[in-house]
């Protein structure tokens, strides 16, 4: 009994005094998806600042698989001492329903440290497609047999459409999977397949030259760089209001005062002038807060999307 006390004492005290001198070594952040999506974008914007902050490199790495379920369940299992970290899209609240056996629980395996920015997802169709209108994308749905892109199974740009697509419109449509935004987007480019919805700033280029046709977006008011494209609840698709976020995470049981200070980084980052006016031309919104703000809100999002998982019927592919 006395041994047992005296080893989880010592633990306690290790754990402290590792965390008064973190970081005292480069920190490695996993990117659950492939460079030029809404994660690998964030991750490379925030990542520098965090090191500034840190004093240590944050270092970026792309380890993709499975919606993002590689790289999570990797991180969950790795050492809680605050030098491997998760950077994953809003598919972390999406897979534990999705998937059968996803890897990794988030109300155990993970603690967030930061929602760090979200986005609209966006009903989109490749310029040479002849729907100018969401009505009349609708309307070409229901003559033949299409298909979409999304960046992923369990992806919240795959969950937007299917629940337009399959539960509004009941449209026998097929769902192609890419393997992240950046995919995603050269498959729309070649029309291979014409119809898509990906998160803003993967596509934002391409809807801007004209090589993409924007339809509508998921989120409650206009985007400020496309005044002109109504939210799916002008169409009339209400509580639709939808969005691709970014979050960064820890394996649980880190120690507080390092997630304390991975979270104040986040923040201060995000805070500069100069990765707010990034965010604003990817149109992204900035969303970090405080740790206690940040896990209610993914617990939300994990309840949220485990109803939407249900209701379409949407299967991993």
């Amino acid at each position: 009994m006395i041994r047992s006390l005296l080893s989880a004492l010592l633990t306690s005290i290790s754990m402290v005094a590792a965390a008064q001198t973190y970081p005292s070594k480069p920190v490695r952040m996993l990117v659950a998806f492939p460079p030029g999506g809404p994660v690998d974008i964030i991750a490379r914007l925030v990542a520098p600042k965090m090191s500034e902050t840190l004093g240590q490199p944050v270092v970026v790495e792309n380890k993709v698989g499975a919606s993002g379920n590689v790289a999570t369940s990797e991180v969950a299992k790795s050492a809680p001492d605050g030098y491997t970290l998760l950077s994953h899209s809003s598919a972390y609240a999406v897979n534990p329903t999705l998937f059968d056996n996803p890897g990794y629980d988030p109300a155990k395996d993970l603690i967030p440290i930061a929602v760090v920015a979200q986005q609209a997802n966006i009903i989109l169709v490749n310029s040479s497609f002849p729907a100018r209108t969401l009505e009349e994308l609708k309307q070409a749905m229901q003559k033949g047999k299409l298909a979409f892109a999304s960046p992923g199974a369990g992806t919240t740009p795959h969950l937007t459409a299917e629940n337009l697509f399959h539960v509004h419109w009941k449209a026998d449509v097929t769902h192609i999977p890419f393997k992240g935004a950046g995919p995603a987007v050269a498959g729309l480019l070649a029309g291979e397949p014409p119809i898509g919805c990906m998160a803003g700033s993967a596509p934002m280029s391409n809807i801007k030259s004209g090589k993409f046709r924007a339809l509508a977006v998921s989120s409650a008011k206009r985007l400020a760089q496309m005044p002109d494209v109504p939210t799916l609840n002008e169409l009339g698709y209400s509580g639709m209001e939808d969005y691709t976020w970014v979050g960064i995470f820890a394996p649980a049981g880190t120690p507080r005062e390092i997630v304390q200070k991975l979270n104040e980084a986040v923040l201060k980052g995000i805070a500069s002038a100069d990765v707010r006016k990034r965010l604003d031309a990817l149109a992204f919104e900035a969303t970090a807060a405080p740790l206690a703000q940040t896990a209610e809100y993914v617990r939300a999002e994990v309840a949220k999307w485990a109803k939407v998982v249900r209701e379409t019927g949407a299967k991993p592919e």
